[in-house]
């Protein structure tokens, strides 16, 4: 395994920290969004509830699990694109700030997510990449194969 040079672990840390900077953000806009500063009902709303698959990944991202940002730099999508919906809805001025300050901040994860993959394996050499890959075609295969 090759070792890691000082720059490569500091960008690594740099991108941890943005993708949980962000995540965590995401989760707090949610949460006062629907319950305090712009509900779609008033006096809360149970859309709420719409930051708990964003709590899951928490812990992988602390963890520093690959695993864990590959898929939340999919899942953020659909974040991003209710932040876009409601941003573009003429609903309130600071409903309409508050999707447009969420669009950034899945931007803002999306970024560090795929980033931090990058660095990673580029870190990790081709061989680790190579092996990457392998275990990737084969959990397609495995699935193309079930019924």
């Amino acid at each position: 395994m090759p070792s890691i040079d000082s720059t490569t672990a500091s960008r690594v840390a740099f991108t941890r920290r943005l993708a949980v900077a962000s995540l965590v953000g995401l989760i707090v806009l949610g949460l006062a969004w629907e319950l305090w500063l712009a509900p779609l009902r008033e006096g809360g709303s149970w859309w709420a509830l719409k930051v708990l698959p964003l709590t899951l990944p928490l812990a992988g991202l602390l963890k520093n699990r690959m695993y864990t940002y590959r898929w939340l730099s999919l899942l953020v999508w659909l974040y991003f694109t209710e932040g876009v919906v409601r941003a573009t809805s003429g609903e309130s001025a600071l409903s309409t700030a508050l999707a447009a300050g969420q669009t950034l901040l899945c931007l803002l994860l999306f970024v560090a997510c795929a980033l931090h993959v990058r660095i990673r394996l580029r870190a990790a050499g081709p061989e680790a990449v190579a092996a990457d890959v392998a275990a990737a075609n084969e959990a397609a295969e495995r699935a193309a194969g079930q019924p």
